[in-house]
């Protein structure tokens, strides 16, 4: 397991990569649209998300197959997003908590 990303709620996606562009140096967009974007800078993935599409959370990236048995060890649905990658969230002592796999791992 190793830590993959952070997300916060915003609500403007263009104005936080705009700002984080235009604040961090070095900070690059890896995937942006109207409902979320990612940015990383300096190791760090920062993913911006509209409310109605996740909570903020800390993001853990695991292999598949650890994802298939923690989901089942916390009884939660995985879900499958638009970029192929599979996770689900359990509620952490005050923030949420992403597990997430990618696909082939």
């Amino acid at each position: 397991m190793r830590f993959d990303h952070v997300a916060q709620r915003v609500p403007d996606i263009a104005a936080a990569v705009e700002w984080y562009l235009g604040t961090i140096p070095g900070a690059e967009v890896r995937y942006q649209d109207d409902t979320w974007a990612l940015v990383e800078a300096g190791g760090a993935k920062l993913a911006f998300v509209t409310a109605g599409q996740h909570p903020d959370h800390l993001a853990w990236r695991v292999g598949n197959a650890e994802l298939d048995r923690l989901a089942t060890e916390h009884a939660a649905e995985i879900s499958v997003h638009r970029d192929a990658t599979r996770s689900f969230y359990v509620q952490g002592p005050g923030m949420a908590v992403e597990i997430i796999a990618y696909p082939g791992e």
